[in-house]
């Protein structure tokens, strides 16, 4: 058996549950190592949030993917985008780096699941040497108390929550199409180079090209008609909620968007992204 000391690892994916658990396990576990996995294309908001971390757990986040980000598996796979067939993104920026970084050593994987998600998935990693812990489901966290942590600490959430339901490139393919819009809408900048990476299919040539969405391109759906298409629906199924956004609580408006923009299709977001 080994007898180097253990170590003790959290991974912040730049979301709310991961942050929440980072504060609360700050004073409890002090030789805590904390690390994001960077894809260098994150959302602005994303690195704006880990800085305002950082400050509070008085420690750095480890950056990993410092030298191969997403450009550089993009041509190593060929161009071809990651999709929920081909999710090389998880692998090659998220898992790979996790396991390298933490190497032979023993170490405790603390993972973000409350205890109100007892059907939710998050990466495990499969090398004996990482052991996962659930510290919200030991402590009876749920979602109400993660926003009670954020707020009591001051971190407070990330700005994408105003029209985003999860953290993850700035391109995730997991995104609902009213999100598309929302990223076209605050980061127009953004959405350019995001469709940039597309390749619709060629005419007449039979090919099936890579595109964002399985249905159709990023142009394709900004059009002005489709746009206020999925606007359209959006707003319907906003208006179907009892209780208008300005009477909600965060915690409840959380909900909302989850309901309207998870309405869409029954894809799951990332395990390894999304806690």
């Amino acid at each position: 058996m080994s007898t180097r000391p253990v170590r003790h690892v959290l991974g912040i994916s730049g979301g709310k549950d991961s942050a929440a658990l980072a504060i609360h396990m700050r004073d409890r576990v002090p030789q805590m190592e904390y690390y994001f996995c960077d894809t260098q294309k994150e959302l602005p908001e994303t690195y704006e949030f880990l800085v305002r971390l950082e400050a509070y757990l008085g420690k750095p986040i480890a950056r990993l993917n410092a030298e191969h980000g997403f450009d550089h598996w993009l041509k190593v796979y060929g161009g071809y985008l990651p999709s929920t067939r081909m999710r090389w993104c998880t692998r090659k920026l998220k898992i790979e780096p996790f396991e390298d970084w933490v190497g032979e050593d023993d170490a405790l994987s603390y993972i973000g699941i409350r205890a109100d998600e007892p059907t939710r998935e998050a990466y495990v990693s499969t090398k004996p040497n990482i052991r996962p812990v659930y510290p919200f489901k030991d402590d009876g966290i749920v979602k109400e108390d993660v926003f009670r942590i954020l707020k009591e600490s001051g971190v407070g959430v990330p700005k994408y929550y105003d029209w985003r339901t999860r953290s993850g490139c700035y391109f995730c393919f997991f995104q609902r199409k009213a999100e598309w819009l929302g990223l076209k809408e605050r980061h127009p900048d953004l959405f350019e180079l995001a469709k940039g990476y597309e390749k619709p299919p060629s005419e007449g040539q039979g090919t099936q090209g890579f595109t964002w969405s399985q249905s159709e391109t990023l142009a394709e759906m900004a059009s002005p008609e489709r746009a206020k298409q999925i606007r359209e629906r959006y707003a319907v199924v906003m208006a179907r909620e009892e209780a208008s956004a300005k009477n909600l609580r965060l915690v409840d408006l959380m909900g909302v968007m989850e309901e309207v923009l998870g309405d869409e299709d029954d894809t799951q977001p990332c395990t390894a992204c999304s806690v």
